[in-house]
């Protein structure tokens, strides 16, 4: 990609193609996290489908994020030879694919392989198009990776909210998703060939079959793990903190996550604003400050409606972090597929150990300890929001505005332009939160 010192990336084409672009990748956001709504939502059947245990049901869960885990590394290399608009499609539509495969397990051992498969996908399309992502929101010069993220949060409370209806009407689960498998496949194939077909340089090395992270991405993942170690915690545990710590009864207990659903849902979509006006770092520290608010209210809590409020601004506070950091990833050196695919690991990885974790802090003391580490996670986004600032625009390397006139004046009109030779384009793009521990967001 053609780059200055000032002004960055090359601009998308004129403000309707990078319009359309931003749409089309929206878009893609929506459909993978209804993928892993659709899931979520038949988890309890298939807990008692299969008669499996808690434990049992914990050891399956976890597969989606060691799949996940294993996988992401590998997306470099097949953007690098498909490009990034091939690479989504086919990966996202792995992913639709996928989810119908846990529901057909007759077994816990072909359930774990099912959902390691689901994670794989689930973890591969994710790197895809967050890379996608980054380098669209370089290209039309304006913060849209938060709104990205909070489009993925919309999907799946949508397709979890069907999955619920599809539950409560009797309806076959197997048949379900079969169904809803189709209908996201067909769904992301035209969403998939609206993106902007960008493309690594002819001569440009082909990554490693399975890519390490680089150094300087490890901070900015340490950034998103604390980000969705007190995301992954609030999930699993608010509604158990409510009913033991704070004495609500069932329905109130269960509002705590929707509390927290709906707030992280709405910061996303509206982060990207705050982005634009206060800039990546200090929209993290607020972040921080919000989130660690949150945390002492719910410490501090003796009863739901403190507790309730506390888990919300938990939801507001950790929203705009893991986009902001996937942003930053995508500006490190010139194979940002690697740092963006280092940092999901990282960030997934957190989802992955922080329900275990704050239920071994509570068996060996008490759930308001436990949550006394999540806020003091919370509070290192204040002391870590400097490693964000790659994600800022204005910057070498930063977000670079649309220039329609000088698109207009090049050969093919208002058209996007082809990257020229040198420039990495999607970068080799690759690079989450969430079924249960999986990428999303």
């Amino acid at each position: 990609m053609t780059t200055s010192p000032t002004t960055g990336p090359a601009p998308l084409g004129t403000p309707e193609a990078a319009r359309r672009a931003r749409v089309a990748v929206a878009l893609v956001f929506a459909v993978h996290g209804a993928v892993g709504g659709t899931f979520v939502s038949r988890i309890p059947w298939i807990q008692h489908h299969l008669g499996l245990s808690p434990g049992q049901l914990g050891l399956a869960l976890v597969m989606p994020a060691i799949g996940s885990s294993l996988a992401m590394p590998l997306a470099g290399r097949f953007v690098h030879r498909w490009g990034g608009r091939a690479a989504v499609r086919v990966l996202l539509s792995l992913c639709c694919l996928s989810v119908a495969l846990p529901v057909l397990a007759p077994s816990l051992p072909v359930l774990c392989l099912a959902l390691l498969a689901y994670g794989a996908t689930a973890g591969m399309s994710d790197v895809a198009m967050n890379a996608q992502g980054v380098e669209i929101e370089q290209r039309i010069g304006r913060s849209i990776m938060s709104g990205l993220h909070g489009m993925w949060s919309a999907g799946g409370l949508v397709a979890s909210g069907i999955g619920i209806l599809a539950a409560h009407q009797s309806f076959d689960p197997r048949l379900q998703l079969a169904v809803a498998a189709v209908l996201l496949l067909a769904l992301a194939q035209p969403v998939c060939t609206a993106l902007p077909d960008l493309r690594a340089p002819e001569q440009a090395e082909e990554p490693p079959r399975f890519a390490l992270p680089p150094r300087s991405s490890l901070v900015i993942g340490l950034v998103g793990f604390c980000a969705v170690f007190a995301e992954g915690a609030s999930m699993d545990w608010s509604g158990v903190y409510l009913r033991d710590v704070t004495g609500a009864s069932p329905t109130v207990a269960a509002a705590a996550y929707t509390a927290f659903a709906l707030t992280m849902a709405v910061g996303r979509l509206a982060g990207d604003a705050v982005i634009q006006r206060v800039g990546a770092v200090r929209a993290a520290r607020l972040s921080g400050a919000v989130a660690t608010t949150g945390g002492l209210l719910v410490v501090v809590a003796d009863r739901p409606a403190v507790a309730i409020p506390g888990f919300a601004l938990i939801g507001i506070g950790v929203a705009v972090v893991v986009p902001l950091a996937f942003a930053a990833a995508g500006r490190i050196g010139d194979n940002p597929s690697q740092a963006i695919a280092g940092v999901a690991t990282v960030t997934y990885t957190s989802g992955l150990v922080a329900p275990a974790i704050v239920g071994g802090l509570a068996q060996a003391s008490s759930l308001t300890v436990s949550f006394g580490v999540v806020t003091a996670l919370s509070f290192a986004l204040l002391l870590g929001a400097g490693a964000l600032r790659r994600a800022e625009g204005g910057r070498p390397g930063g977000i670079a505005p649309v220039d329609a006139a000088a698109t207009a004046a090049a050969p093919g009109g208002g058209h996007a332009r082809k990257p020229v030779v040198g420039e990495p384009a999607l970068r080799e793009a690759a690079g989450r939160g969430s079924g249960p521990n999986i990428p999303g967001n």
